[in-house]
Order: structure tokens, then C-alpha cells, then sequence
């Protein structure tokens, strides 16, 4: 069996490794321009998930004036369908402040399901981001 965990980052080596994975889901894969898959790095909290300690996922967390917003969540290609993305909506939301009220997310429409599992709805129309077809979801 696989060894699946995730680590709130804490170096700059675990940081570049996350956006490698970010870099290579977003920018090659889906076709994201580089400069909006990089913004506020400096004021998130990022995670980088390992399997048998490759790293295989990404995600973050920041807070804005509207709440608690997850974001980023990446899997390689070869690692999807291996849990890592619940692993990785997991340990954010373990992260994040007890009793937060406002907890929401941009959540691409095929990821709609594996963010419902946790308790979030969508609100809203569907709308494009980044050349992407997203929903907004708050976790309910």
C-alpha cells in the first residue's frame, strides 16, 4: 500500500516543490497563464501532499475579507483517483482556525463532488475563471 500524507509547508524547498506540482497541473495541463496561477504566495498557508515521499498534490488556504478561501488544488495526472485530493481538503480544513464561520472555494465543475463530500455547496452560477468552467462553493 501507498504512503499518502500531507505537510503544511514549512521550507522554501517544500514551497518550490508545490509549485512545480501547481506549475505542471495548471500551466502545462489545463493552460492557466503562469502569472494568475501565482498570486499571493506570500499571505497563504500551502500544503504539499507526498505519496511514498514523491510529491504528487498541492493545495492552500489565505484569508480574505469574505472568509477563509481554499485554493489551489492540484494532483498530478498519475496520482489522481489515489485519494490525495481528499487528503489535501482534509488537512486544510484541519488547518484552519475552529469555528471559522465564512469557509469557501472556486471550485473547478468536475472537483465539484470531491468539495461536497466535506459539508460545501455550491452558490451561484457557473462561471469561467482563468479559462475554466468554476462554481463557488461555501462550506456549509
Amino acid at each position: 500500500m501507498e504512503l499518502l500524507q500531507v505537510n503544511k509547508i514549512r521550507t522554501k524547498e517544500e514551497l518550490e516543490s508545490a509549485l512545480a506540482v501547481r506549475r505542471k497541473v495548471f500551466v502545462e495541463e489545463q493552460g492557466c497563464p503562469p502569472e494568475l496561477e501565482l498570486e499571493n504566495e506570500d499571505v497563504s498557508t500551502h500544503f504539499l501532499a507526498l505519496m511514498d515521499n514523491q510529491p504528487c498534490g498541492a493545495c492552500r488556504w489565505r484569508k480574505t475579507d469574505k472568509g477563509y478561501k481554499l485554493e489551489r488544488f492540484a494532483v498530478l495526472k498519475e496520482y489522481r483517483g489515489k485519494r490525495v485530493g481528499q487528503a489535501l481538503v482534509a488537512a486544510a480544513l484541519d488547518d484552519i482556525p475552529y469555528n471559522t464561520e465564512n469557509i469557501y472555494l472556486n471550485a473547478q465543475s468536475d472537483a465539484v463532488s470531491l468539495y461536497a463530500k466535506f459539508g460545501f455547496a455550491i452558490e451561484g452560477e457557473e462561471f469561467e475563471e482563468a479559462g475554466m468552467k468554476h462554481f463557488r462553493m461555501v462550506k456549509k
